[in-house]
C-alpha cells in the first residue's frame, strides 16, 4: 500500500508541471517578411514568450494575393489544431474581394482585433514634393502621374490611395497604385526612386524616416501622433481619416474550450507590459476587440469595405 501511494504522489508530482506547461504557437503571417503582418506576429512571438504565455512560437510566412493564399492554406492545415494561428486585418478584407477568394474569413475563426495603425505618405528625402499640397497639385493636375507604392491591391494602402484621391477631387479610378506582397519590396521600390511615393502604416518606414532617408509627408490620423512628427491629412487640407486594423484567427473545427483558452492567452499577452512596449514603439493602437464583438465589427468592416471598394472602382 505505501508503494502505491508513493507511486500516486510521484505520478502526480510529475504531471502537475506538464499540466501547468505553457502551449506552444505557431502563428501564420500571410505575407513577406518586413510588412505590419508580419511585424504583429513576430511581436506576438517576443511577448508571448517574454511573458511566459507560451514556451515556444514559432512565426511562418506565406506571401501572395493580399493574404487569400496563406488564408486558404491555414483554413486546411490549421482545422481542428488550436495551436496555429494566424494574422490578418483590414487588407486581407479588401483583397478576398479584388481577388474574389473562394475562400473567405468565414473558413476561419476569428480570435481578437489586436492594433490600430494610422497611415502615412512618404518620399524620398530628395523628393521634389515637400508638402501634401505638392503631392495634391500634382494629383489633381495629373492623376497618373503620381505612382503609389503599397501593400496588397485591395487593401488599406489602396484604399487610402484612392479616397486621398477621391477627396482632393482626382478620379480614385485613376490612381497609379503598385502593390506589393510585403512591406520590404514596397519600401526598396521608395528608396530606390521608382515610385513617386509610398503609403503604409509607418512602422513600415520608421527606421528609414529616422535615418533622414525618407520624409513623411502626413499622417492619416484624427490629431497628430507622438511617434511621427508631420502632419495630419487634414492639417494638409485632405479632410480623410483612416485607421488600419490588425487581428488574429484560429483554425476552424475548434472546441468553444479551446477558442476561449486560445482567447485568453491573447489577451493576457494584449494586457502585458511587454506588448505594451511594442504599441508604443511602433506607434499601434490597443483596439483589443474579442468574441461575438469582434464577429460583428468584422462583418460591419466587409460591407463597408465593398462600398469602398466599389466607390473607388477596384470591384464592380
Amino acid at each position: 500500500m505505501k508503494h502505491l501511494v508513493a507511486a500516486s504522489i510521484l505520478a502526480g508530482a510529475i504531471a502537475l508541471p506538464f499540466a501547468a506547461m505553457a502551449a506552444d504557437y505557431t502563428i501564420m503571417a500571410p505575407a513577406a517578411p518586413g510588412g505590419g503582418w508580419d511585424q504583429t506576429a513576430r511581436s506576438l512571438q517576443e511577448a508571448m514568450t517574454a511573458e511566459g504565455v507560451s514556451g515556444n512560437v514559432q512565426v511562418v510566412n506565406v506571401p501572395g494575393a493580399g493574404g487569400t493564399i496563406g488564408l486558404a492554406q491555414f483554413a486546411q492545415e490549421a482545422n481542428g489544431n488550436p495551436d496555429r494561428l494566424m494574422v490578418g486585418g483590414y487588407v486581407m478584407v479588401g483583397a478576398i474581394l479584388t481577388n474574389k477568394s473562394p475562400v473567405t474569413l468565414d473558413a476561419v475563426t476569428p480570435i481578437a482585433r489586436l492594433t490600430g495603425e494610422f497611415e502615412v505618405i512618404v518620399v524620398p528625402a530628395a523628393s521634389e514634393l515637400q508638402t501634401l499640397a505638392d503631392l495634391t497639385a500634382k494629383l489633381k493636375a495629373d492623376p497618373g502621374s503620381v505612382s503609389w507604392a503599397g501593400g496588397s491591391a485591395g487593401g488599406t494602402d489602396h484604399i487610402t490611395a484612392g479616397l486621398f484621391a477621391k477627396t482632393v477631387g482626382a478620379d480614385p479610378k485613376l490612381v497609379n497604385y503598385i502593390a506589393f506582397s510585403g512591406g520590404g519590396e514596397a519600401l526598396a521600390a521608395v528608396l530606390g526612386n521608382q515610385v513617386t511615393v509610398g503609403i503604409s502604416g509607418y512602422g513600415e518606414f520608421q527606421a528609414q524616416v529616422e535615418a533622414g532617408a525618407l520624409r513623411v509627408l502626413g499622417v492619416s490620423a484624427p490629431e497628430r501622433i507622438a511617434i511621427v512628427d508631420a502632419p495630419t491629412f487634414r492639417e494638409g487640407g485632405v479632410d480623410l481619416v483612416v485607421q488600419n486594423w490588425r487581428g488574429i484567427w484560429a483554425g476552424p473545427g475548434l472546441s468553444a474550450e479551446q477558442v476561449a483558452a486560445i482567447t485568453a492567452d491573447v489577451e493576457k499577452t494584449v494586457n502585458s507590459e511587454s506588448w505594451k512596449k511594442v504599441l508604443a514603439a511602433k506607434g499601434w493602437n490597443n483596439t483589443w476587440l474579442a468574441g461575438d464583438d469582434f464577429k460583428a465589427q468584422l462583418a460591419t468592416e466587409i460591407e463597408n469595405t465593398t462600398a469602398i471598394l466599389k466607390d473607388i472602382g477596384l470591384v464592380s
